[in-house]
Order: structure tokens, then C-alpha cells, then sequence
């Protein structure tokens, strides 16, 4: 449950692919995303509403989401 929890915050997080973050920057990442939205129920509210909005764009940013937490 909690790879989910981090790839949503990962995903609503401001760090971008094109930075080629660190372990320590994605880390510092996710736990400013959870803090800014409230937790994982905020991160998933926003996550949800980035695939309404922009379903394009949102799979590719959560299947890097997914990479770099598998790395």
C-alpha cells in the first residue's frame, strides 16, 4: 500500500522527469506532496482530478512515477 500512497504523492509532486531527481530528492518530494495536499486521501484527490483534467499527460507522469519507485 504504501508504493501506491508514494507514487500518488510522487505523481502530485512538483519534480519533474526532466530533473532526473535522486533518491533523496524524490523522497523529500513525496513527503512535501502529502504534507501540502493533507495526506495520502488529498494526494489521491488530486491525482483523480489530473486524469479528469489532462488524461494525456497523467498516464505518462504516473507511469514515471512508478519507474523512478521501482528503481
Amino acid at each position: 500500500m504504501t508504493t501506491i500512497i508514494d507514487a500518488e504523492a510522487l505523481f502530485v509532486s512538483a519534480l519533474q522527469p526532466s530533473e532526473l531527481p535522486t533518491i533523496e530528492q524524490v523522497q523529500a518530494a513525496i513527503a512535501a506532496a502529502l504534507l501540502t495536499c493533507g495526506g495520502a486521501d488529498g494526494c489521491a484527490l488530486r491525482l483523480a482530478a489530473e486524469f479528469g483534467e489532462h488524461p494525456e499527460v497523467a498516464v505518462a507522469r504516473m507511469q514515471w512515477a512508478i519507474q523512478t519507485l521501482a528503481a
